[in-house]
């Protein structure tokens, strides 16, 4: 599963990060980014290649921060990890910041390797399961309807039916429980403190580990260096509005983690300069807003926004991608009161904004 496309289409440099490492580790090594923490990546297929994890010392054994895709190329590159930089002691437990296969896929596996426990916030393990239990089943009349209703044709219906309920294959078996991350929970790991620090939008209850002491923020795909998160609107929750939810989160993660951390990432390096980033991708999305005010004088389909928004050509392999994030934006200026929507006789929504807005 892609995460993001690279960022909106830009009306502002983009701000100087600074990247302290040259290059990152390659499979089954590791680079120690702080004291008791290292940086190990897991293959992924598509245009990311790889995901970053992390371990992080406590007890004769590792914490692990999320864990790949699930896949025996995957499980490869842990073993070979496990017997090399990690030492050969145990995983003592396994956090994952939310429910994407790419961040999720294996810990059913080490759990029960190491007979150990996951770490994750309810929400995220509940809508793995749920997304999961779709695993071999057709398209619902409901995910039809919604992608008719955003503008898709014959063929770009029936590659979807086609590819529906392929969630459950990024996953080695989930494991039957869960220990619970709420957010302001402060969790000892080793012999630091983590405080965790909730957002939403990209997923429902992302979890971000930040560790004051060693200034370090986990962020999972809440914050990107190079990249802006995925937040889309799913046939699911057809009326949810994630892009507010994610705006917000941006600003209170702002408030509560300090500029001086590292951040380490799920993709991409690791980097200095978070609240410039913050700020980024907030000005970003809010200039596409904008954008899409403007285009939308006279009334357009979710597919007929594309170009506002991204820089890429959309073809049928971020279709999806691309008119969920569509319709996160124009969700929420409707959420806004800045557009208004109809329906036509064939089922097809148009969007229009305001003129009394």
């Amino acid at each position: 599963m892609r995460d993001g496309f690279e960022d909106p289409i830009p009306e502002s440099p983009r701000p100087k990060l600074t990247y302290p490492f040259e290059g990152g580790p390659k499979t089954g090594e590791a680079i120690d980014v702080a004291p008791g923490v290292k940086w190990l990546r897991m293959p992924l297929g598509g245009a990311l290649s790889f995901i970053n994890v992390w371990a992080i010392e406590e007890d004769g054994g590792w914490a692990i921060v999320d864990t790949g895709m699930g896949g025996s190329d995957t499980q490869q590159a842990w073993r070979k990890a496990f017997a090399g930089p990690l030492a050969g002691l145990k995983v003592t437990r396994v956090f994952v910041t939310h429910m994407h296969p790419d961040h999720i896929g294996m810990a059913g596996w080490i759990t029960r390797k190491f007979d150990c426990r996951l770490w994750i916030t309810r929400l995220e393990f509940l809508m793995c399961r749920s997304l999961a239990a779709d695993t071999g089943r057709e398209a619902p009349d409901d995910a039809i309807e919604f992608y008719k209703a955003a503008g898709w044709d014959e063929d770009a219906l029936e590659n979807y039916k086609a590819k529906f309920g392929g969630f459950g294959r990024g996953l080695h078996a989930l494991p039957d429980s869960f220990h619970r991350l709420t957010d302001g929970d402060d969790v000892r790991i080793g012999a630091h403190d983590w405080k965790i620090v909730v957002g939403s939008g990209h997923s429902p209850e992302h979890a971000c580990l930040y560790c004051p002491d060693l200034k370090l923020l986990i962020s999972g795909d809440q914050i990107l260096p190079k990249i802006s998160s995925n937040v889309s609107v799913f046939p699911t929750e057809p009326a949810g509005d994630p892009l507010t939810d994610w705006l917000t989160s941006l600003a209170r993660i702002k408030t509560q983690v300090p500029d001086d951390v590292l951040v380490l990432p799920a993709h991409n390096d690791p980097f200095h300069g978070l609240h410039a980033r913050i700020d980024h991708l907030i000005g970003g999305h809010e200039r596409g807003l904008d954008r899409l005010a403007k285009l939308a004088v006279e009334p357009k389909r979710a597919v007929d926004v594309f170009h506002v928004l991204f820089r890429r050509k959309i073809d049928q392999w971020v279709l999806g991608m691309a008119t969920g994030e569509s319709l996160a934006h124009i969700n929420c200026l409707i959420s806004r009161g800045q557009m208004i929507k109809t329906t036509d006789a064939e089922g097809v929504a148009w969007y229009q904004t305001n003129p009394s807005a």
